[in-house]
């Protein structure tokens, strides 16, 4: 009797640059696969295996290290920039090669290659094992387009100053309102390098990811389309806040920083519907002490309820006495379960930062946004949150590059209860919907999903 051929399984290795803002989306699209029949391994650098907190959702999804060559302080223990970039791509290259031998020989065998656009020397070694490629942007698409016309000299730097910045699909930017590594140009030349090297051999991949939606940035995507094969696959928020087609997907996965979900959301409970401004920079952002400051007095005047995340290393910066405060009207914590304040009917808006993750999830949770924007992408993505979209306003900077607290407050009046609150809040709703059906079945991230795990056969 002829025996029974076992059906092969398309397994693909994950591989994010190691922050948790690019951990979070490439996790949750792998997931994404995994419910479709394939396998996925996701490969972290030794030092944020040792940790990191991997959440129950994540169990389908297999874990190795590669190194950076800073196995036991990350970043944190390199000498700059330029200095951790150069070594993860000479040792990370050696090991990821290691890896995929490793895993050929003892199984199961690997088909693709997912990798973040941080890290274009992994196509190179994709294609060694003859691997199919596909770059991940875990940023916006128009940031890249941005990226991409600067890589190839298409836009003039530096920025001269009171001249728009033209760029097809996007709408004319000033200096300001481009990414800081252009607009700030030599400032962190090593991150500049990274960034725009993204494309640096993108036209040897086989498919170009974003974790955006179609219907969210139409005119940049159709024109990306016309030179490589773009497909959106976002946004990639856990499925149970969106289609919830996986019953247990409830968290991203993995956490950098242990969230106090007790005391943030039993907080909440006790505020009324929409009544919380939540405050939080993610998990990179460093603000100048004197913006710390300026965002606590704004906070403190405001006649609204708020939630503040200030990291441990942040927490000297606030001002003395403020957290003897009774925290009746406020509360501040070092970590939250962001996905679920933000969907808590007590929140009424997010000051935030403005990385990417944070606007998807505003939008498509549908929380109104103040943007504050401190470095990298943040302030075209702010751009885009009050000018594009219309979910929210920016926070422009005074005197000495910091948001004063006279200016966030009325930011933060304008959302809740000014004259653009209404048409803000009916902006919101229509993202919130138009997110939740382009991952939902049929919707267009869907769609592409589907067409990605067939072309992998």
């Amino acid at each position: 009797m002829a025996s029974e051929e076992k059906v092969h399984k398309a397994h693909v290795l994950v591989l994010p640059y190691p922050a948790q803002g690019h951990i979070n989306p490439m996790l949750q699209f792998s997931k994404r696969l995994v419910a479709r029949g394939l396998r996925a391994t996701l490969a972290t650098t030794v030092h944020l295996a040792a940790t990191t907190l991997l959440h129950p959702s994540a169990a389908a999804i297999a874990v190795e290290t590669i190194s950076d060559g800073f196995d036991h302080g990350g970043y944190a223990q390199a000498k700059s920039p330029e200095d951790y970039l150069a070594q993860f791509r000479t040792t990370g290259a050696q090991t990821l090669t290691q890896l995929i031998t490793r895993l050929n020989s003892s199984g199961p065998r690997v088909d693709a290659l997912i990798y973040d656009g941080f890290l274009p020397w992994a196509l190179d070694v994709a294609q060694q094992f003859g691997l199919v490629g596909a770059i991940f942007f875990t940023q916006s698409c128009a940031v890249n387009n941005i990226y991409y016309h600067a890589y190839e000299g298409l836009i003039r730097l530096p920025l001269s100053e009171g001249r728009p910045v033209l760029v097809p699909g996007l709408p004319p930017l000033e200096p300001w309102e481009t990414p800081s590594f252009v607009s700030d140009y030599g400032s962190y030349p090593g991150f500049y390098e990274m960034v725009v090297n993204q494309f640096s051999n993108i036209e040897k991949v086989d498919w170009v990811l974003f974790n955006s939606f179609y219907e969210l940035e139409e005119e940049v995507v159709d024109w990306m389309a016309q030179k490589w094969k773009v497909r959106t696959i976002g946004p990639t928020l856990p499925s149970m806040y969106m289609d919830k087609q996986l019953q247990d997907d409830t968290d991203y996965g993995i956490s950098l920083f242990k969230p106090e979900t007790t005391s943030c959301l039993n907080w909440l409970s006790t505020k009324p519907t929409k009544s919380v401004i939540y405050v939080s920079f993610g998990s990179m952002a460093e603000l100048e002490t004197e913006q710390v400051e300026e965002i606590a007095w704004a906070l403190n005047e405001t006649t609204y309820n708020f939630l503040w995340i200030v990291r441990a290393s942040e927490k000297s910066k606030l001002p003395e006495n403020f957290l003897e405060c009774p925290n009746e009207k406020g509360l501040v914590v070092t970590w939250s379960p962001q996905l679920e304040v933000l969907s808590h009917e007590s929140v009424g808006c997010f000051v935030t930062h403005c990385g990417f993750n944070s606007v998807l999830e505003a939008v498509s949770l549908g929380v109104p946004v103040v943007g504050v924007p401190v470095w990298t992408d943040q302030g075209t993505n702010a751009k885009y949150v009050e000018d594009v979209w219309g979910v929210g306003v920016r926070a422009r900077k005074g005197e000495g590059g910091i948001v004063r607290r006279g200016n966030l407050g009325k930011c933060i009046n304008e959302v809740m209860r000014g004259q653009r609150a209404e048409e803000i809040k009916r902006n919101v709703v229509k993202w919130k919907s138009l997110a939740k059906e382009a991952i939902g079945e049929g919707g267009s991230s869907n769609k592409n999903i589907d067409e990605f795990v067939a072309g992998l056969g």
